[in-house]
């Protein structure tokens, strides 16, 4: 925020500097997409502008790197417009299962969604969404595997909600993919970093696994490990 205060007009500016008419795969055209979305990264912070400049490379975007980019820094910025392009983007490539497998992870990964009274309720409604098939692995990935590794603030929210989020799906997983979910096990069995509290909510969440009847070799092997 600091940066994007005190740098503003050189982002702007880098931002302006780095659009293209044209889409192009060469090394020279990828380094000034990426350079662009960088500054807009930043520009963000200085919310009114960012929000329209990202509204308009979106809407604008003629690749998925550009469109993806402006659909992350909406949704992660919790912008006015993050409900509609949430939206516009499902509509637009549901039927691209890699596609959407991202627009499950840009939601799964947004660092405010645990900051409101809601945000449970939020999360829960990505799991209950008619495209979440917990018998698809890279659905499960980018979902509850980018929840759980690539939102921290949200999945170590001092109430404990992610930790057992995530118990509750290994649990069911494992009767499905014993290997899939000893892989989910990991950010759990990382308890020994966390503080007096946080190890609490995570060891509960571990012995609660391991009294589990029938608990796959995978899976009971791991936790076992974790608590000694």
């Amino acid at each position: 925020s600091h940066l994007a205060q005190n740098l503003e007009q050189e982002l702007l500016a880098t931002y302006q500097q780095n659009s293209q008419q044209e889409y192009k795969l060469s090394p020279e055209s990828m380094a000034e997409r990426f350079l662009r979305n960088q500054a807009l990264s930043y520009l963000m912070y200085q919310h009114e502008q960012g929000e329209l400049l990202a509204v308009q490379q979106y809407h604008s975007a003629n690749n998925m790197t550009d469109q993806l980019a402006a659909f992350k820094y909406l949704v992660h910025h919790e912008a006015d417009a993050a409900a509609e392009v949430i939206e516009a983007f499902y509509q637009q490539w549901q039927q691209e299962n890699l596609v959407l497998d991202k627009w499950f992870t840009v939601q799964a990964t947004a660092p405010g969604i645990l900051a409101h009274a809601s945000g449970e309720a939020r999360v829960k409604k990505l799991f209950e969404h008619d495209d979440f098939d917990i018998r698809n692995p890279n659905r499960v990935r980018s979902l509850l595997g980018a929840f759980c590794s690539s939102n921290p603030l949200s999945f170590h929210d001092a109430g404990g909600f992610g930790y057992k989020l995530l118990a509750e799906y290994i649990e069911k997983i494992d009767a499905i993919n014993p290997q899939i979910a000893s892989r989910l096990c990991v950010p759990l069995t990382r308890w020994k970093r966390f503080n007096e509290t946080r190890q609490q909510l995570m060891k509960y969440e571990l012995q609660r696994l391991i009294s589990l009847p029938g608990l796959s070799k995978d899976v009971s092997e791991l936790v076992e490990k974790s608590l000694k």
